[in-house]
């Protein structure tokens, strides 16, 4: 069967360079200091994100030591931190925590970026294994790992909060992300813009039996032209 793909997504808001997103979590508050300049399609869409309460009760839902945090989910939302945890371990059924994304997904901007190093506290765009798939999710970078460099986006680094960002474990709360430095009026005008739609039921159907119908009739082109 074939699937949908999200729409790429260009934020509205365009960084000015001096944003800083206050991550409240449960296991205390990180400063970072955002690559507005170098990433700004990154940086744009999660400020975006961060200003319309997206993130606001998301839990992080994978760590693995000496590498990454991670979180950002929105199927983590109504989730409590011990349901999180019962999810990733597959003890409840249907619930995938790891699997949500915004209903659109964003470019990749690590190529040509300078500050594209993940240190202890780099903030870094999470995606799938297929180009320009990131969408909302983001982990914290645990350590040097220079063969990530080359395949994430870094749009930030920790500037407070350093040993917050190492204490953060699976089923920690995102309470709010607040962000500083931004332009106000911008950023207003932007999050009053509509985001991609995504399909309703009927629709991802039809666009699903549209493309079974087109691969049909290329097999059958196919076999036409062979026994010709």
């Amino acid at each position: 069967m074939g699937r949908i793909e999200l729409e790429i997504y260009t934020p509205h808001y365009v960084p000015t360079g001096n944003e800083v997103a206050v991550i409240d979590t449960s296991k205390g508050v990180v400063r970072v200091q955002l690559f507005g300049r170098e990433t700004p399609v990154t940086v744009g869409n999660f400020v975006e994100l961060a200003a319309k309460g997206f993130y606001d009760n998301l839990k992080f839902h994978a760590r693995k030591e000496g590498s990454v945090v991670l979180g950002g989910c929105p199927v983590t939302r109504s989730m409590g931190p011990a349901q999180v945890l019962a999810a990733v371990k597959g003890v409840i059924r249907g619930m995938h925590p790891g699997t949500g994304d915004a209903r659109y997904t964003i470019i990749d901007e690590w190529e040509g970026n300078p500050l594209n190093k993940h240190e202890l506290g780099s903030l870094c765009l999470a995606h799938k294994s297929a180009p320009n798939s990131g969408s909302c999710q983001f982990y914290f970078s645990l350590g040097t790992q220079p063969e990530f460099d080359d395949q994430y986006t870094v749009f930030g680094r920790t500037i407070e909060g350093i040993e917050v960002v190492e204490s953060l474990a699976i089923g920690d709360a995102i309470r709010g992300i607040v962000i500083e430095g931004a332009d106000e009026d911008a950023l207003a005008r932007a999050i009053q813009q509509e985001t991609p739609r995504p399909p309703t039921p009927r629709e991802a159907m039809a666009e699903l039996e549209r493309q079974r119908a087109e691969r049909e009739a290329a097999a059958s082109a196919a076999a036409a032209e062979t026994a010709e």
